[in-house]
């Protein structure tokens, strides 16, 4: 009998406790899931409900027999710091709207019109505010949230279960998506730094040719309009690029240690 109870301890209790530390610490910062607009119950519960889920798969991965307080200690430590690297990476991903948000407010002289983002629980530009709801939106629309389910599944592989973390290639991975994000971010918003470049260009010239006429005053309107219109042109565009580039992004990420 003393048997059968250890042995569910190891193969339950103490899995669970585990499993719920990586993908807890995950659900809580990840896009869409851990968003700061959801409430911190419903981000418990549901990283409770994904861990109840997954955790029965992940019993043969688990270090038998338990071990002693202090490894178990750092053992749940690591836990913690590989999931919390995960759902930065995704969030890190989820940034580049409000990036390429922040570069069209700023070309379409809209730079000063700050709003609460949500998404990032700060003060952040009007488009970035818009861009980043909208990409929560479109990303369970399209049910890419359930690749991040799955990641969080698949990272096992990539950090198995009591192996110390390569910090060299957390690092890496890290560099990489900040540098991919701000990529994403900036080619989103080509199409605005090229329309603000032209009507620049073309203020320049109307200065030379009526000096006496306020030309940068009166073609701030006009400059705005432009940019909305743009704006409504090459939305649904960037949203599906920004989609794509995320799922590649996350898919690179779960086959990086392959």
């Amino acid at each position: 009998m003393p048997s059968a109870i250890e042995a569910f301890i190891v193969s339950g209790v103490f899995a669970f406790i585990l499993t719920f530390v990586r993908i807890g610490s995950a659900v809580m910062i990840m896009p869409g899931l851990g968003d700061s607009f959801v409430p911190a119950r419903i981000r418990l519960h549901m990283g409770l409900a994904l861990t109840l889920a997954l955790f029965p798969l992940l019993i043969p991965l688990m270090p038998s027999p338990i071990p002693g307080t202090l490894t178990l200690v750092t053992l749940i430590g690591m836990e913690f710091l590989i999931g919390i690297f995960f759902g930065t990476i995704a969030r890190i991903l989820m940034t580049a709207l409000d990036t390429a948000g922040m570069i069209i407010s700023l070309q379409s002289g809209l730079a000063n019109a700050q709003l609460f983002n949500p998404s990032l629980a700060s003060q952040g530009s009007l488009m970035g505010a818009f861009l980043s709801v909208t990409g929560v939106v479109v990303l369970f629309t399209t049910n890419l949230h359930h690749l991040l389910i799955m990641g969080v599944l698949e990272s096992y592989q990539l950090f198995p279960i009591g192996e110390l973390p390569d910090t060299g290639s957390m690092a890496e991975l890290m560099a990489r998506a900040v540098s991919t994000s701000f990529s994403i971010g900036f080619k989103i918003a080509a199409p605005f730094v090229v329309v603000t470049l032209l009507i620049y260009v073309g203020m320049g010239v109307l200065t030379r040719l009526m000096p006496q006429v306020q030309v940068f005053l009166l073609a701030l309107p006009l400059q705005i309009l432009i940019s909305l219109v743009t704006f409504t042109l090459v939305l649904s565009a960037g949203l599906m690029y920004w989609l794509g580039q995320f799922r590649d992004g996350m898919v690179f990420f779960l086959s990086f240690g392959g």
